[in-house]
């Protein structure tokens, strides 16, 4: 789990213990800036020996090795804003997106050079391989990729959809979203054959050969806030702004329903989790009941249990929130 005050946690659901894994820093000449916004993203390479996620410095990626967690290295000097997400093209080359509007890829090297690093334990400090902007795009939220088509996929926050030739690096094409408020999550079927984007109050299903609209997912709950959407086989599941996890049947073409109460969704309720409640909160939720976010949520190999974390979404208050449905 990564959190926005920049801790980096791993919990062993089996013997209930939480360690924090040290933030890494980027080189002296490259300074973090005084506001950071923490970390919001972790990825894993496909071979599942590098793990990626944010710097101690927001603007830069760190990179770590699987299963220790040993340091690896810092990717620095892409970026001038936060990083907002980043995406594995193969066990090697890493794409980061940014609110710059930038992408950067970077090249991961068993032989990263570690002899200029003070830290300990040691890692080394990298720069990336090619730096570019993504035009027409308005602060970049999420990046995925397609490697059926081969491409990299960036969600814009002035509702656009950019692809990318991931092989030469180079923008293709760019289409404007149905659904123009708050889309900020993006997923790719297993089989790469849909794109799942969030919005204030749906979840829109792109082809991706084309990019033309497919099916408008209405949130049962008006508003909510989608943040988090993903595909485990023919399921949809979205969670969403106000607490609740929903579940959406592909085949079906509806969301499903409860065997004991014919009819009704089926939703997961978050609980409160921890919450600050200091002036900043009282002012938000006076008279109002506080759910927390469901900023990320993933399934385990069997797809028989649910990871699901988030906290506020007012960026003044501090709080968290993580849950494993079995």
């Amino acid at each position: 789990m990564g959190t926005k005050c920049n801790k980096l946690m791993v919990y062993d659901v089996n013997t209930r213990q939480m360690d924090v894994i040290p933030s890494l820093r980027s080189s002296e000449p490259h300074r973090p800036q005084d506001q950071q916004c923490g970390i919001h993203s972790i990825e894993i390479n496909p071979s599942r020996t590098l793990l990626a996620t944010g710097a101690l410095n927001s603007n830069d990626i760190a990179v770590y090795r699987l299963p220790t967690l040993d340091p690896v290295c810092v990717g620095e000097k892409a970026h001038s804003d936060w990083i907002f997400d980043m995406c594995w093209l193969d066990d090697q080359f890493l794409v980061s997106g940014s609110r710059d509007t930038r992408l950067a890829l970077w090249k991961i090297d068993d032989d990263i050079d570690m002899s200029n690093s003070s830290n300990l334990p040691n890692y080394g400090h990298i720069k990336p391989v090619k730096i570019k902007k993504c035009n027409g795009a308005e602060k970049v939220r999420a990046v995925i990729f397609n490697p059926n088509f081969v491409e990299i996929v960036a969600l814009s926050l002035n509702a656009y959809l950019h692809v990318w030739d991931a092989n030469r690096f180079v923008q293709k094409m760019s289409r404007k979203l149905p659904h123009a408020m708050e889309n900020v999550c993006l997923t790719v079927k297993e089989d790469s054959s849909l794109y799942a984007i969030g919005s204030k109050s749906h979840t829109t299903l792109l082809d991706p050969r084309t990019l033309h609209y497919v099916k408008k997912v209405n949130a049962r709950i008006t508003g909510c806030g989608i943040r988090s959407v993903s595909f485990h086989g023919d399921i949809l599941t979205i969670g969403t702004g106000v607490g609740a996890i929903m579940f959406y049947d592909m085949r079906a073409g509806r969301y499903m329903e409860s065997t004991m109460n014919s009819g009704r969704a089926v939703v997961l309720k978050s609980t409160k989790g921890w919450v600050s409640a200091d002036e900043p909160y009282h002012d938000v939720f006076h008279n109002v009941e506080y759910t927390p976010a469901i900023y990320t949520h993933c399934y385990d190999w069997s797809g028989m249990r649910l990871f699901a974390a988030g906290g506020p979404l007012p960026a003044s208050l501090k709080g968290n929130y993580a849950a494993l449905w079995c």
